[in-house]
């Protein structure tokens, strides 16, 4: 399983570990990553996704996945995110 935020993209980053005397080592920066389960208003279903912190703020910001999704582009998101994305449009495009 990829080391990848399901909804910003926002996977793992390399850097340099700095030691007192300046001596540069390779090192990995990990995203903080959470299994989390949001529910979609639309779909009337909870979905299970693993997101990074920073996307679950952003969620909650933005009032909830469907709002989230809406306003997310393709390329960023995962293939499970892009199709409950068109699920969801199928669905608000029903009820209009």
């Amino acid at each position: 399983m990829a080391r990848r935020c399901e909804l910003t993209g926002k996977g793992v980053q390399s850097g340099h570990l700095v030691s007192h005397s300046n001596r540069k080592t390779k090192r990995r920066f990990l995203p903080n990553l959470f299994h989390v389960t949001l529910q979609s208003d639309s779909l009337q279903r909870a979905v299970r996704l693993r997101v990074s912190a920073h996307a679950l703020r952003s969620v909650e910001h933005r009032g909830g996945l469907d709002a989230f999704l809406a306003k997310a582009s393709e390329e960023e998101l995962s293939q499970g995110a892009r199709e409950l994305k068109r699920e969801i449009a199928k669905k608000a495009a029903v009820a209009q």
